[in-house]
Order: structure tokens, then C-alpha cells, then sequence
């Protein structure tokens, strides 16, 4: 079983980044992902080139100015598993620079796009949190940049939260396949931190199973805090949180479709599972939080 798509923080550091996937390091052709940790009174500056990028808040908050004048001060959050962050969506052809007085860790994610849109700030208090699934496959979906919540060329972004024990991402899916109305061709990457537990660093597990599309995706991976793992095609779920400990996904997908979508299709020996979830309450554990009720900028 193959492992060059499951990259591990040690795998994935590269330059100022503590992971850094682009389309040429993937061997695919649209979305990236950086991740940035920056000390207190920390700077960056980065060209987005030929791609859209958000700017979302993992812990701490920042600045980003654009070449261009706009100024955009995110408020973020003390972690991924404490609350909604705001974000900033910044333009292909584009200057950036972050900065931040208390420092904090920065997820740049990107998608390579044809269209200019407008630099713009996402509050925290419009990103739609949704329940899905019931049972031990309950989880969260903060959809900060799902299709049709926030307006972007390519790019498709949204965060989840699985309570330890639960399986999330299943049923197994896939979205490798173009087929109008029906499935959408995404490229798409996971970036997981799992929350520590009585001294403990937390663990999960990744799983991905060929679909005879692409390039015949295969990963049983075990995934730590930093670590991402690289879906071009394929069956992918479950994602499982270890007993005890909360894991956290970041998704960020992008595909050549002219429709900005996210259509999928479950695994015919396994989509059944949806018709046992009205019958079975959903995790009392979730939501582990909710998006404010105003914008806190």
C-alpha cells in the first residue's frame, strides 16, 4: 500500500512554511495548501501568482494587506477546536502581506484560477456550521468556503470536526469523475490536527481506496498534528478520531470543471449507511462550538 500522499509535519515543511503543497509538488494541476507559523511581531509576504488564496486563522490573528491598499485585520482564534474564525480572500496576480503582534499558525489555501475577484473579508459570524451525519458518524462542518457560502473561482474550502471515537468522511465517496449534476472533479487535500489528551498527542486514521480513475489512490495512514494527506482520486473515508481525542480536518478541493461545485458519489457498498441515521440522535457532543452572533473585526 502505497504512501506518497500521506506527508507527515516532517515531510511537509518546506522554505518559511511548515507545509507547502502546490499543484507541481502534487503532481496535479489545481489546489495547494500552506501552512505559516509566525512568532510574535512575525511578517510574511507572498505573490499569490496564478492562484486565489484564503487566509484562515488556525490559532492567533493577523493582518493582510494586499499590494493594492486593502486591509483586511483578522480577530482568528486561540485554536481550530475553540471557535469559528473570520478569514481573508485575496486575488490571483496579487501581493500579500501578513503580519501579527501576538504571532499564531496561518493556513494559506489556494487554488489555481482564471478570474481576478475582489479582495475580500469573510466574518466569522457568516460561515454556516453544519451536523452531519448521526451516531458515531456525527461531525462538523464549518463551511467557511463551501460552494455557494462564499463566492470564489476555483477554490472549495471547509474545516471538520470529528469527536473521538467517531468516523467522519463516510461513507467512503469519491468526486474524481466529471459527470454533470451528478459528481464533480475535485482535487483535494486533507490537513489534520488531532487534540491532545491527558498528556497525550492524539492520533487518527486516514483511509483512501482506488476507484479505477486517476492514478489508483491507495492509503491506509496513520495521521498526526501537521500532517496532510493527498486525494487526486479515490474512494475517500472513513477519517477516524481515536477514542479521546477531537480531530480536526482542514479540505481544500479545486478541479478543470467551468462550474464551481461540490458533487460527490458514496461507495456503492457502503452509502447505505445514510439510511440509519434518522433512527439514531446526533453526537451530544456537537456542536463543539458556533459561529458568533456578530462581526467581531
Amino acid at each position: 500500500m502505497s504512501c506518497d500522499f500521506h506527508l507527515t509535519a516532517d515531510d511537509a515543511a518546506r522554505g518559511p512554511y511548515a507545509l507547502d503543497i502546490d499543484p507541481e509538488r502534487a503532481g496535479w494541476g489545481h489546489s495547494s495548501l500552506r501552512v505559516l507559523d509566525l512568532p510574535p511581531g512575525g511578517r510574511h509576504a507572498f505573490a499569490t501568482g496564478d492562484s486565489e488564496w484564503i487566509v484562515l486563522p488556525l490559532s492567533g490573528g493577523c493582518a493582510v494587506r494586499t499590494g493594492t491598499g486593502e486591509t483586511f485585520e483578522l480577530t482568528g482564534r486561540d485554536s481550530v477546536f475553540s471557535g469559528v474564525t473570520d478569514f481573508a480572500y485575496v486575488p490571483r496576480d496579487a501581493q500579500v502581506e501578513l503580519t501579527t503582534d501576538a504571532g499564531g499558525r496561518f493556513a494559506l489555501t489556494g487554488a489555481r484560477c482564471t478570474r481576478s475577484l475582489p479582495a475580500r473579508y469573510g466574518p466569522a459570524s457568516d460561515v454556516p456550521v453544519e451536523l452531519r451525519g448521526t451516531g458515531n458518524c456525527s461531525r462538523q462542518v464549518n463551511n467557511f468556503g463551501a460552494a455557494g457560502v462564499f463566492d470564489c473561482d476555483k477554490l472549495i474550502a471547509v474545516e471538520v470536526l470529528t469527536p473521538g471515537g467517531n468516523w467522519s468522511s463516510y461513507p467512503p465517496h469519491k468526486h474524481d469523475t466529471c459527470r454533470p449534476g451528478e459528481e464533480s472533479e475535485l482535487e483535494e487535500i486533507y490537513y489534520f490536527e488531532i487534540a491532545a489528551a491527558h498528556g497525550t498527542e492524539g492520533v487518527g486514521y486516514q483511509r483512501v481506496t482506488p476507484s479505477g480513475h486517476g492514478r489508483g489512490t491507495d492509503v491506509l495512514a496513520e495521521v498526526r498534528g501537521g500532517d496532510a494527506v493527498l486525494i487526486p482520486d479515490g474512494w475517500h473515508g472513513p477519517s477516524i478520531a481515536a477514542p479521546g481525542h477531537t480531530m480536526y480536518y482542514l479540505n481544500v478541493m479545486a478541479g478543470p470543471g467551468e462550474t464551481r461545485e461540490w458533487l460527490i458519489c458514496d461507495h456503492p457498498d457502503h452509502g447505505w449507511i445514510r439510511g440509519t441515521w434518522p433512527d439514531q440522535p446526533v453526537d451530544p457532543r456537537l456542536p463543539l462550538y458556533t459561529a458568533p452572533a456578530g462581526d467581531a473585526r
